[in-house]
């Protein structure tokens, strides 16, 4: 394995750390939302509702803002998804890499093996 092959798989080991961490924020604000959504079903109708913009608390009306919860959490989920998808490719790439590498390892010791007894 060539240098520069051995370098994008370092590079391809970073990228699936970064996704992990990627993944497990959206985890977590996903989580969150699911939370404020219910809180939210748990109010009247009439209910005051307030969203924090800034240093602001601005009025919202109740049905936008369990429209908004809802939009975040499909968006988190389908970004959770695609990193989900992205996570498998870059794992099966650099397993295969790991193959790789040690296939040529074992040719390498073999040979080192035949050079001694020669």
């Amino acid at each position: 394995m060539s240098c520069v092959a051995m370098a994008n798989a370092i590079f391809k080991s970073h990228h699936i750390a970064k996704n992990h961490q990627v993944r497990k924020k959206y985890t977590i604000q996903l989580g969150e939302n699911e939370l404020v959504l219910k809180e939210l079903d748990l109010l009247n109708e009439d209910a005051n509702v307030y969203k924090l913009i800034g240093p602001v608390l601005v009025k919202q009306d109740l049905a936008e803002a369990n429209a908004n919860v809802r939009k975040r959490i499909d968006y988190m989920s389908a970004e959770l998804k695609r990193l989900d998808a992205t996570l498998q490719a870059l794992e099966e790439k650099q397993n295969s890499k790991k193959e790789a590498i040690l296939k040529l390892q074992q040719r390498i010791q073999s040979l080192q093996a035949g050079k001694a007894k020669a």
